[in-house]
């Protein structure tokens, strides 16, 4: 308490000693015991009224012992499983643990990790995957701040997310490691990664990758199969010594048939391999039949139309049929898109059957063409032709957005034939050709794009399309640039299909379980993300008795049904809205693959690099009474005497109000039982 308050005090006890003398004993000769009893009721009572207004604050002192934070973490996954290790580890958990001295100097604190961080001390080692890096980043967050020390139980080995070694350096505090399982170096071959594409076409190729590597010291020769369905579609030795330990094999393999095909690569075991669990790998690939058939509909023989399926069919992915307009509906039936080859009124049904499908179309216009009818049957141009020819050449639009024309150059292309007029588009159109005549630009459409709000449309005024594919080869020695440059408009008009209001994505082939989900999203009339629907999922297994339906849950703009709880097999499912009458259905297949199996041997280098990162020591389960004198002896982790400081002031004390009161009131009573009032 400052001096100035401790003689404001006195002052208060001053003044009211006289107070009470000027009150009680001023001018009066009653020296008796009621006089002084009242004396002291006054006195306490405008004594402690002073000291109110004084307020003075008092000080109070607390102490406290504050220990280090101990964190033992225990790697929970099945790399740990062997009974071997499992005990291992739970006996140098419960030796640290139990240690009276450790408990009087750390206070401690048990986590579990595999793909995450769990606060829980129960052991199961069934976790799929090892996420040290995450584990370590989740401790950080939560001691920060404070003086912590991490025991890590694992065999550091990680199959998922940021290296823990390069992690250290951001770390904040010690990591002790403990290193459970084998050390020994065991000579290994293994597939380290699988690349190839989710979905393959039909009788086209596709491309796997796949990267091997060896562990050892001597030289080793291994034989590399791929196999679709059981049967051998390739082999290939491999010879790999401790130099040459890696190597990458790239092939292609045909899509023969469609399907999902179970694509199985196998590494024949080296001699005594103790573990060929990752000389294995399945992946599954999907062959679709993606042909887009075309209808070329002409009631004219030209050289334009051999030049047009020519350059279309070049894409193994499209077949080009030429006919007469006068097919039925139901031969049309089978086409998903329509050329359309200088119209005449026979192309009534054509354009009849095109407009109720909302089928996409290429117009090909000329000399031959009957515009009367065109103009009647269709609403996106109109051309008021005067039935004169006229040569026009070609001008590229350098400026065109909907595809890449960059590789075309036109400049030596030789005129088309047209008919003069006037010309108007209605729909949103681009130009990818302009037209020129003479020298002069005219900047009327030759070659254009149109979206309109039933679909897409292309339209080339002009014929003799033919002389420009017989002069892209006489400069090029090959139709390639005019082929794919009629590719990219096929594709572009054969890309425009209905949107779906419930869409679907899954894997057909989950390896392990750790991203195992079925999403899907589901849109309204129009076409607005509906988050208020209900969306359910029936999972059948196709070679066991497996039955199991369960809610899609909402997502942050799309629904999730979470399957990692299935055994590995095959299923089938159907994802249906309720209450309205959308379902769509798909097929998956679960692998009985665990990553943690792969890896026979601990990492106890990266693990000892670790440490030494973090300012701490590399351990082994025998070396566990060093780990408990390494922290008792360290000085970092001294309990730390901490001083908390409370000042409270006088005013908070409302007993010193009782006292005010109790006094005056029995001054008063006495004062009223005596008649001095």
């Amino acid at each position: 308490m400052q001096i100035q308050t401790v003689l404001l005090i006195l002052l208060a006890a001053i003044l009211a000693v006289v107070l009470v003398i000027y009150q009680y004993h001023y001018k009066t000769r009653d020296r008796g015991l009621l006089n002084i009893t009242l004396s002291f009721l006054r006195f306490i009572a405008l004594f402690c009224v002073f000291l109110l207004l004084i307020n003075p604050k008092i000080t109070k002192d607390q102490y406290s012992l504050e220990k280090t934070n101990l964190i033992i973490l225990s790697d929970n996954s099945s790399s740990i499983s062997q009974v071997k290790d499992a005990e291992q580890l739970r006996g140098v958990k419960d030796q640290i643990k139990n240690n009276t001295d450790i408990k009087e100097r750390f206070s401690i604190s048990e986590f579990t990790f595999g793909t995450a961080l769990n606060t829980s001390d129960s052991l199961s080692f069934t976790e799929k995957a090892t996420n040290i890096g995450q584990a370590l980043s989740s401790l950080n967050e939560i001691y920060t701040g404070s003086n912590t020390a991490v025991l890590m139980l694992t065999d550091g080995n990680q199959t998922l997310g940021e290296d823990y070694e390069f992690y250290a350096r951001q770390q904040k505090f010690p990591i002790y490691p403990l290193v459970i399982g084998d050390t020994t170096s065991y000579q290994d071959i293994r597939i380290d990664q699988v690349n190839t594409n989710k979905y393959a076409f039909l009788k086209n190729k596709y491309p796997i990758e796949i990267f091997v590597s060896y562990k050892g010291e001597n030289a080793v020769s291994t034989v590399l199969t791929i196999a679709e369905d059981g049967q051998n579609l390739y082999r290939n030795q491999l010879n790999l010594n401790e130099i040459k330990n890696s190597q990458i094999i790239s092939t292609v393999l045909d899509a023969a048939s469609v399907g999902i095909k179970n694509i199985t690569i196998n590494l024949s075991p080296l001699e005594n391999e103790r573990n060929i669990a990752n000389n294995t790998r399945q992946i599954g690939i999907e062959v679709i039949d993606e042909k887009t058939k075309i209808a070329l509909i002409s009631n004219i023989l030209h050289p334009d139309l051999g030049a047009l399926k020519k350059a279309i069919e070049s894409n193994e992915q499209r077949t080009v049929s030429i006919l007469k307009p006068s097919l039925s509906p139901n031969e049309l039936e089978q086409f998903d898109l329509f050329i359309i080859y200088q119209p005449d009124t026979s192309f009534e049904k054509i354009y009849e059957y095109i407009k109720n499908k909302g089928a996409n179309k290429f117009t090909i216009t000329g000399p031959k063409t009957d515009w009367r009818f065109l103009n009647r049957v269709q609403s996106s141009f109109q051309k008021n032709s005067f039935d004169q020819k006229e040569e026009v050449t070609p001008i590229l639009n350098q400026g065109f957005t909907h595809f890449d024309i960059t590789d075309m150059v036109v400049s030596e292309f030789p005129p088309v034939e047209t008919t003069l007029g006037e010309l108007l588009i209605t729909a949103s159109y681009e130009n990818i050709l302009s037209q020129r005549i003479k020298g002069v630009d005219l900047n009327e459409p030759l070659f254009s794009v149109l979206e309109t709000n039933t679909g897409r449309e292309a339209i080339l005024f002009g014929e003799n399309l033919w002389k420009w594919r017989v002069q892209s080869f006489r400069e090029d020695q090959e139709f390639k640039k005019f082929d794919d440059f009629i590719s990219k408009v096929i594709l572009f008009l054969a890309n425009a299909k209905s949107r779906s209001r419930l869409a679907l994505e899954y894997e057909n082939i989950y390896q392990g379980l750790n991203q195992a989900t079925i999403k899907a999203t589901y849109f309204d009339e129009t076409f607005v993300f509906d988050n208020n629907a209900t969306l359910k999922i029936l999972i059948s297994g196709i070679d066991n008795n497996i039955r199991r339906q369960m809610p899609m849950l909402l997502k942050d703009g799309y629904y999730e049904a979470d399957i990692r709880t299935l055994p590995s097999g095959n299923y089938s499912f159907t994802a249906n809205v309720e209450d309205k009458n959308l379902a769509k259905s798909g097929k998956f297949t679960i692998l009985d693959y665990d990553l943690e199996q792969q890896l026979l041997s601990s990492n106890y280098k990266k693990l000892d690099r670790l440490a030494k990162g973090t300012k701490a020591s590399l351990f082994f389960p025998s070396q566990a009474s060093r780990i408990i004198e390494d922290l008792m002896e360290d000085n970092r982790y001294i309990p730390v005497q901490k001083s908390k400081q409370n000042v409270v002031s006088l005013i908070d004390f409302k007993i010193l109000l009782g006292i005010i009161a109790a006094a005056l009131t029995a001054e008063w009573f006495i004062r009223k039982y005596n008649g001095l009032i």
